[in-house]
């Protein structure tokens, strides 16, 4: 996995204390509610140079989503792929479900929907999560339990997609049950090498 490299000194504390404050009031007021001023009086940087440096709520998201993309993912390693895609969706489910993770991931989502550069950020986001997510499936591979011609990024996608779905486009609830369903359904497609 490539690694960004993050400006040092100062500049890295300003990026930091920025981005803390742009997920602190994404959690409390979502998407919506997210304003260039709140986040500069929060951070304690001043707000012209918030404004200079990131321009706009959309800024704010996108540099976020930048920082969340370089960051390590904690991959599940069960000894089994049925046992790793389980515990990778149930994460994803109880990432949505968390009272401080669950409405910033939300609110990110709600961004791309209204705005090309958070779109695109959040599209390197996930990019760089079923990157990091497929190592479950190569392991799978060299324990022998999937043929080598398996996409990997493919079965995470396909795992993960059921919960997107029921959270975003359905509305509905994503119990543990549903979870287990959406990783033993990827299980079965990437066995029929369907995926």
């Amino acid at each position: 996995m490539e690694t960004r490299k993050r400006p040092g000194g100062r500049s890295a504390r300003v990026r930091d204390a920025v981005r803390a404050a742009t997920l602190a009031e994404l959690a409390e007021h979502g998407y919506q509610g997210l304003g260039v001023d709140a986040v500069a009086q929060r951070s304690g940087v001043h707000k012209t140079t918030v404004y200079r440096r990131w321009g706009s709520p959309e800024g704010l998201i996108a540099d976020a989503l930048d920082l969340a993309a370089a960051e390590p993912w904690p991959i599940p390693d069960t000894g089994t792929l049925a046992g790793d895609l389980r515990a990778l969706t149930e994460l994803v489910r109880t990432g949505f479900a968390d009272p401080e993770a669950g409405p910033v991931a939300t609110a990110f989502i709600a961004a791309a929907m209204q705005n090309p550069a958070a779109a695109t950020a959040l599209h390197d986001f996930y990019r760089a999560r079923h990157r990091q997510s497929a190592e479950i499936v190569r392991r799978a591979v060299l324990r022998g339990e999937l043929d080598p011609g398996v996409d990997a990024e493919q079965v995470v996608r396909f795992a993960v997609a059921p919960i997107f779905y029921r959270l975003f486009i359905s509305r509905e609830p994503v119990t543990a049950d549903d979870a287990r369903h959406a990783a033993d359904a990827a299980l079965a497609a990437a066995r029929a090498k369907a995926l």
